[in-house]
Parts: C-alpha cells; structure tokens; sequence
C-alpha cells in the first residue's frame, strides 16, 4: 500500500478534527480486600496506582502508540481516553481540543475497537457493516449501502464481502478480514478520533503490516486521531508512528517520536543490539529505565492526592457541558433494522431454527403415538393418561426452549458495545427481539400440536384444537422471554443453564401435579402461583373437561353407571370454568413481565458498565 504525503491533508475540507490531551492523569485501583477484610490485625494493602501523573497528546493526522510490558496500564488509558471508564473514578484532566471531554458526548464522535471482536458470525462482511450504517447513520438506505461500498473499498475488503464472518463452529474469513471488519463496523460513522486496543494482536506480520498501512492512511488522507495500544511490533510498523508512548507500572518512561526514544536510550547507557528494534529494547529495559523514575514518584504521588480534591470540580464542569443524546433514528425504525438483522440470525442458525423446527414436529409426533395406544387401552385409567399427558408435554416445552440461550449470551455483549455509542436504544433491541420470536414461536407451536392433539385422541373440536394450540403459543413464548431474561442476567452460558433447569424443576415440583396446591406449605406457596406450569395445566385440564360437552362426558364407568363427569373432575381439582381465559391473561403477564425484566436488567447493565470498570479495573 502507498502511503499518501503530507499534503493529502488539504483535501480533508472544514471537517472537525480533535486533539486528545491529557493532564496528571491518575487513576487508582481500590483493592477490594480493603473492604472485605474482617480481621483488624491484618495490615491493610497499599491502594495500588494503575495510572501515575500521565501527561500527553495525540493530534489529529497523526497515530499514537501506546507500548509497555504486560500489566503497564495501556488498556487502562486507552478506555479513560475512549470515554469508558467515568471521570469520576480518575483523578487529573482530560481535554478535547482544549475543553473538558464530556465522555457521552465523546463516544458518539470517536470509534473504539476493543480485542475481543464482538461480531454476529452468521452475517457476512457487508451485512454486518451495512446494518451498523443503517443504526449509527443519519438518512436511509441508500446513504448506508453508499457509506459501506466506500468502506469495503478502503478496507479492501470487496472480495470477501459476500462471505460470513464465522465463528468457533464455522469457519470464516481470515483473522485480518475479521480484524478490519471490527475496525469498519467503528468506522461507518466516519468518526474523527478512532481508538484501537492491540489491532495487530494475533495477526501474521504481513497482516499485521497492512493494518498499520491502512491506519497510517486514514491519519493522513482524512485527519483522524488514532491512538491505539501495541506489543511487540515489527521495525516497519514502528516506522509509522508518529509518537510512543512508553509506560510501565502506569509511569510514563517516553513520549515523543522514536529517534528520541533511541537517543534516549543511547543517552543513558545503552546500546541497542543488532537487529532489535528501539521499542522492543526500551520493553525490555523498562526496569532500568524507570530507576530515576521511582526517585520522583513520592513527590507526583502528593501532587495526586492534591490533584484529587479538585475532582468534583473538575466533574462538575464535565457534567454541565454534557448534551441531550440522540439517536440516529426514530425508535420504530430501530426496531425494523434490529428485528431483520435478528430474523437472518437465527434464520442462519442452524441450531436453533430448522432443529427446533424439526424437534417440535418430532415431539409431538412421538409423543402423539406413545399416549395413542395408552388412551385407548380400556385397562388403564384415561383421566390419568391424559393428565399425564399434560404434564410431560409442558415439561418437553418448557425445557427445550434453553438452545436460544447461546444467541441470547452473543447478542449481549453486541449490545453493550453499540448501546454505549449510542447506536440504538435497549427498548429498541427488546422490542424487536419479542417481534421476531412471536411468529418463529407460532409455527413451533402448530408443528407441534397438529399431530399430537389428534394421535393422543384429546376433545375432537375445533375450538378445543385451537385453544389447546393457543396455549402451547404462550408456553413457548412465556419459556422464551424466562430465558431471556436470564441471559441478560447470568455471566455465561453453564450458569444460565443450570439456573434455568434448576428453575424450571421447581415450577414443575410446586405446579400442583405432584403436590395439590392444599398441601404445599404455606411459606412455599408463592412459587406455586409463580410457576410457569401451573397456568397452562390448568388451561389443558380446563379445555379437555370443561364446557358443554364436558357436563355430560363420564370419565369414570362403574357397573355401567356413571360415578365420574368432566365438570365434576374440575369441581374436585378445584377449577372453575371462568379461569380458562384469565389463565391466559396470567401467561400474558408472564410474558410481558419477563420481557421488561429484561429491559430493565439490560439498562441496569449497560449503566453500571463504566462504573464497574471504573471500580475494578482492568
């Protein structure tokens, strides 16, 4: 790739460029044994400084790196610098040309790229750029699909832009295609400061080159600021940076270009070895080199201390020059982009779609033909096969709705990145999760109660058929808002599962087929009105042995006398007639109740976020 000059940079216009600059900045790790420790002998451990009196500037049309050994605070700084960690947590300044850096406001006009690629596998390149257009740009389609041909070309990424990104269990593109992909999806706003935390980790060093290449480009020929984190680069990336930042233990050992950095090292004593780049030898001496470092620490560490009573002041200012958020789009359109992008996902997905299409057919045909020969067996008890029945089928709904867990544990952590740069609302994302399920959920019903209602021999009545197909809807669909609202709340995917199984046991135990709703204990009884069985068992015994045709179906024959009718088998279960459409409401409830659970747990999480890793670090 061919570098453009300098004077690439008059073609940039009236376009806004920024200048980060920072000034003592610090930022201490409270050490969580301080507040957990019960033992008063014990000494309590120093608070350790990530951060120590950290004072630079990265200017536009030019590329900062931020280097250092392992555990230096590179990541650290970078996030402080992106607007991730709050300023409340961080003591010094932080200014965007010359003004206090309101981080909401900083976010929406930069691009951050974490490590951890966080991309939908089963979208290609050009979706998945064309769908973060469509959410982070103002105007319709056509300004989007204008904005991601552009991007494609300067990423060069037109080749591949049909293929899927990919993922652990299929393969995809290349780790490079897959790290400027990240890159681009932070790009399709065209930000003005971009952020990069360690792009060439884990890429070959031809890759790795073109990624620089491409950066260096972008500061040129467009006047972006760029400021990313790096290990271990090769001579010809290091050539072009336009400053380094050195740091170790949070200390600033060099800042400046990387002759001075040479010359420094050459100044105190050094000589780099053939065929060593300066900045890999600088990593490895950073412990001679922060010497004369440590003799000014104690006297920063007061200017700190000093440096931190102004920080409500400082806060303060920040928090009156923050700006009213708006989004790209109106909330209806959100939900349309989110509701396709979602439908292709799982469409794509083929754990999730054609098997649970496959099992709900499966089901209840296999079921249909087990409980067919049971039901017609005059030795046996036909009020028990079906009550049976009745039971093991909303077991088999509610415990196999858990396989959307895994997309549900994916899409979060998509969904913290873009709502932190304020993409897309979190009601938007609920919404058009719920919409789509509703029909996807709607054929898993009717696959599944077609065959089995008719093998089993339940009432031979339309309307039977289609309450009964009604209530199996809400099932999956109330079991399918528990497990998302769940995923929104457990870590990972073995606590979601064992949580989820352990809760679905206990509404089946306290449901009132095991144990009649007289004989659970009274401090237990709210789990029995909690459970999702209990409603649509009701419903099922309700729609078999209610109605008319109920009052005279005998369902118990003694001598040829009738002993048991249908209305008489619900007088005795304790069942009325006008629960079978409240129980629906009640399932309704659930539904939407789990659903906004949900959105609250979401919101919980992606406000506490930056001040968690404020809090703790990272």
């Amino acid at each position: 790739m061919e570098l453009p000059t300098r004077k690439a940079q008059d073609s940039i216009g009236l376009k806004t460029q920024y200048a980060i600059e920072t000034k003592k900045l610090s930022y201490k790790l409270p050490c969580r044994a301080d507040e957990f420790s019960w033992f008063w002998w014990r000494e309590k451990p120093a608070n350790s400084y990530v951060l120590r009196n950290v004072s630079c500037e990265a200017k536009p049309g030019e590329i900062m790196a931020i280097a250092g050994p392992s555990g230096a605070g590179k990541t650290t700084l970078l996030e402080i610098l992106a607007g991730e960690i709050p300023p409340s947590r961080v003591s010094g300044r932080v200014y965007v040309n010359q003004q206090p850096m309101n981080a909401e406001h900083f976010r929406r006009i930069s691009g951050y790229v974490t490590q951890d690629e966080a991309l939908f596998p089963f979208l290609t390149i050009e979706e998945t750029l064309m769908y973060s257009a469509r959410l982070r740009l103002y105007g319709g389609v056509k300004e989007a699909a204008a904005r991601v041909k552009e991007l494609l070309k300067e990423l060069r990424l037109e080749h591949v832009a049909n293929m899927r990104i990919g993922g652990e269990s299929r393969r995809g593109i290349s780790g490079g295609e897959k790290r400027r992909v990240s890159i681009g999806v932070d790009l399709v706003h065209d930000p003005a400061v971009l952020l990069l935390d360690e792009p060439t980790s884990g890429l070959d060093s031809a890759s790795a080159l073109h990624l620089a290449l491409l950066l260096k480009s972008m500061a040129l020929t467009q006047g972006k600021t760029i400021v990313l984190t790096i290990h271990q680069p090769g001579f010809r990336i290091l050539e072009l940076f336009d400053q380094i930042l050195l740091l170790s233990n949070g200390t600033i050992l060099h800042h400046g270009s990387l002759d001075l950095l040479e010359q420094h090292l050459r100044f105190t004593g050094h000589s780099i070895p053939r065929y060593v780049n300066v900045l890999e030898f600088a990593i490895e001496m950073t412990e001679l080199l922060v010497t004369h470092v440590d003799q000014e620490i104690k006297a920063e560490e007061s200017e700190i201390e000093q440096d931190g009573e102004d920080i409500k002041t400082y806060t303060n200012i920040v928090n009156a020059g923050a700006i009213r958020s708006f989004y790209p789009n109106p909330w209806f359109r959100e939900v349309l982009i989110l509701g396709k992008r979602f439908t292709k996902t799982i469409c794509r997905t083929n754990q999730l779609f054609p098997a649970r299409m496959i099992q709900a057919l499966l089901g209840g045909i296999v079921l249909g033909t087990i409980f067919m020969h049971a039901a017609n067996d005059p030795k046996r008890n036909k009020i028990q096969t079906q009550v049976g029945f009745f039971a093991l089928s909303l077991t088999f709904l509610l415990s196999s709705t858990t396989e959307g867990l895994p997309i549900f544990l994916q899409e979060r952590r998509i969904l913290m990145r873009e709502t932190s740069r304020g993409a897309y609302r979190i009601s938007s994302y609920v919404m058009s999760n719920t919409l789509v399920f509703i029909p996807f959920l709607l054929s898993v019903a009717i696959l599944y109660t077609t065959p089995v209602y008719w093998l089993v021999g339940l009432k031979s009545e339309i309307n039977g058929f289609l309450y009964f197909t009604l209530v199996v809807w809400m099932v999956v669909l109330m079991s399918n808002s528990f497990v998302a609202c769940f995923s929104a709340l457990v870590p990972n995917f073995i606590m979601g599962t064992s949580l989820i199984a352990g809760f679905i046991g206990c509404f089946f135990l306290f449901s009132g087929y095991f144990i009649s709703k007289n004989n659970i204990p009274r401090y237990w009884i709210f789990i029995h009105y909690l459970s999702l069985f209990k409603y649509p068992f009701e419903c099922f015994l309700i729609n078999e042995y209610g109605g008319e045709t109920g009052k005279g179906r005998c369902l118990e024959f003694v001598e040829g006398e009738c002993l048991l009718y249908g209305h008489g088998f619900l007088m005795k279960q304790g069942l009325k007639e006008s629960t079978k459409w409240s129980n629906v409401g009640v399932m309704l409830g659930f539904i939407v109740g789990y659903r906004i659970l949900c959105f609250l747990i979401l919101w919980h999480r992606s406000y506490t976020a930056r001040k968690l890793r404020g809090f703790f670090g990272r």
